[in-house]
């Protein structure tokens, strides 16, 4: 492992990266690697601060769940019921006019997205990038990141574009979790950095993991890509360009340290410190896979999972070995997610072992965050 991430920062492949190895509770692997930045000022460090980007997902979900157990909240709530707009939602369908040109003909929804469809990235609500060509432009007309906008704003936005395909039918990657963080502000009527702040960050420790950095102490410690790592590069300036909107899909930034606590909280099943933050059947319901045989649900070439996993309320879940030869390593039961920006984090309960890779990379993480799970696995000599 070290051998391995000294070289991706010797060849300037990436900056720097931070990995967190925990078993039974205990730090077994804790390295920094590298400079936070191309600049080599500041040496990588165990509380650098890094864009979360999409692994910021299962927290929000974790958040929904807390709401979910005490009832202020269902699976089966229609979105519709917290933002009217959903209501009429249409579904884009995607047409070759009789002189060639393509067509969106949008139709009306089978039934009203739920709660449940946001969780397990079943509202076809898609990302911008993501999908057919049509779809794709619907979003990128739209604009959807213009000007000042908050949670509300920006579902209330989301409402109004046309979904991949009917409810229900397939796995798409989309703002689906960001449409979840306005409804926990409904639902909770706080900010949904006061939610989190109040029911996950504090009492978890995770004191550095938040959507806004305070002061220049805490920017300081920010990680960044590569300036050729344009994607990235113009990622942190959309984040910080928006400060008011509360990304619950993508927005918070953490260090490694603090993403263990959650982590480790997920390993135990919804508890630690003595403190129980879901219930055993909320827990149960996130890492069951949802998506399954009999479900309904089809998957394509965006099924961002991958071969051998499911997908329960908010975590990837491996179900098999999968299809390749040989497997992928890995136990039957582990969950994991990952991001745009290369962050990687995975909770093996058969090993009783959380692992965390942290770095700033969109050129280079689909080649070395597949290398760093493999060496992990190597290191205990465990497959599937």
């Amino acid at each position: 492992m070290t051998a391995f991430f000294d070289n991706e920062v010797a060849s300037g492949k990436i900056p720097g990266a931070v990995v967190l190895i925990q078993q039974h509770g205990r730090t077994l692997y804790e390295k920094s690697f590298g400079f936070r930045t191309a600049a080599r000022k500041h040496p990588m460090t165990p509380d650098t601060i890094f864009a979360l980007h999409s692994m910021t997902k299962p927290i929000t979900s974790v958040a929904a769940m807390m709401l979910i157990d005490e009832g202020k909240l269902a699976l089966t709530d229609p979105v519709a019921k917290y933002i009217p707009a959903f209501a009429t939602t249409k579904v884009g369908i995607e047409t070759v006019d009789a002189d060639g040109s393509q067509l969106l003909r949008l139709v009306p929804a089978d039934r009203l997205i739920t709660i449940a469809d946001l969780l397990r990235h079943t509202s076809e609500i898609s990302y911008e990038y993501i999908g057919g060509m049509q779809i794709e432009q619907a979003y990128q007309h739209a604009d959807i990141f213009a000007g000042s906008f908050d949670n509300k704003i920006f579902a209330e936005r989301i409402a109004h574009l046309p979904l991949a395909r009917q409810p229900g039918t397939l796995w798409r990657y989309g703002h689906s979790t960001d449409v979840l963080g306005a409804i926990i502000e409904i639902v909770s009527g706080q900010s949904l950095y006061q939610f989190e702040k109040q029911r996950l960050f504090d009492p978890l420790g995770m004191t550095s993991t938040k959507y806004v950095l305070d002061n220049d102490a805490e920017r300081e410690r920010m990680a960044a890509p590569l300036p050729d790592d344009t994607i990235l590069v113009d990622a942190e300036k959309m984040r910080l360009a928006h400060p008011q909107w509360q990304s619950g899909g993508g927005g918070l930034v953490s260090t490694a340290t603090d993403y263990a606590r959650f982590a480790q909280m997920i390993l135990n099943r919804g508890e630690l410190g003595g403190r129980r933050y879901l219930s055993p059947a909320a827990f149960k319901a996130m890492t069951t896979d949802q998506i399954g045989p009999g479900s309904g649900v089809g998957r394509d070439y965006f099924y961002f999972p991958g071969d051998g996993f499911g997908f329960g309320y908010g975590f990837a879940v491996r179900v098999s070995a999968g299809d390749a030869h040989p497997p992928a390593p890995g136990s039957i039961g582990e969950l994991k997610w990952d991001s745009g920006s290369g962050t990687y984090f995975g909770v093996d309960p058969k090993l009783d072992m959380i692992y965390i890779l942290m770095q700033q990379t969109q050129n280079e993480r689909g080649r070395n965050v597949p290398a760093f799970k493999k060496l992990v696995y190597e290191a205990f000599g465990a497959g599937n």
